[in-house]
């Protein structure tokens, strides 16, 4: 790939700031100026919404383990996969499972609260149903007379 360098001056106490960054995530100035060009652009295209900024403290031995599964990752896939983007796939992971096991748990208290989603119209269809299979009585009082098929006389033979 090509690359080609930008210049430019910011305020000494940004530096500073970009610098620290740089040195705690063990990267490079090109390496940063290119992620934050590149969330400029990813930003617009998601019609410039609204970013928040997570922020946490690790173990340096925690750290460790991510920047070597980091290491594996490339060396394995021939793909950089960022601090940014391997933590936000495992949170985004995560509530995934969660959203589904929130379900499973709604659907089975729904389920031991009773019929669940029920409700009276669809009992009474049900009901409307069984009764439909039933034929329905004259009110006349009287019993229906038994219908018979008549029966064919059988000739003997002597």
């Amino acid at each position: 790939m090509e690359t080609k360098g930008i210049t430019c001056k910011i305020p000494l106490d940004l530096h500073n700031r970009v610098s620290e960054d740089i040195r705690q995530s063990e990267s490079t100035m090109s390496k940063f100026i290119e992620m934050v060009i590149n969330e400029h652009y990813m930003k617009g295209a998601n019609g410039m919404s609204k970013m928040r900024t997570m922020a946490f403290q690790v173990s340096e031995e925690f750290f460790q383990r991510i920047k070597d599964y980091l290491t594996r990752y490339e060396q394995t896939y021939g793909k950089k996969l960022s601090q940014k983007d391997f933590v936000i796939g495992l949170i985004e992971q995560a509530l995934e499972e969660a959203d589904e096991e929130f379900e499973a748990a709604q659907a089975a208290q729904e389920e031991a609260s009773g019929d669940g989603h029920e409700t009276l119209e669809d009992a009474e269809e049900a009901e409307d149903e069984e009764t439909a299979d039933i034929e329905e009585q004259p009110e006349t009082g009287e019993e229906p007379e038994e219908i018979t098929e008549p029966q064919e006389e059988q000739e003997t033979i002597n």
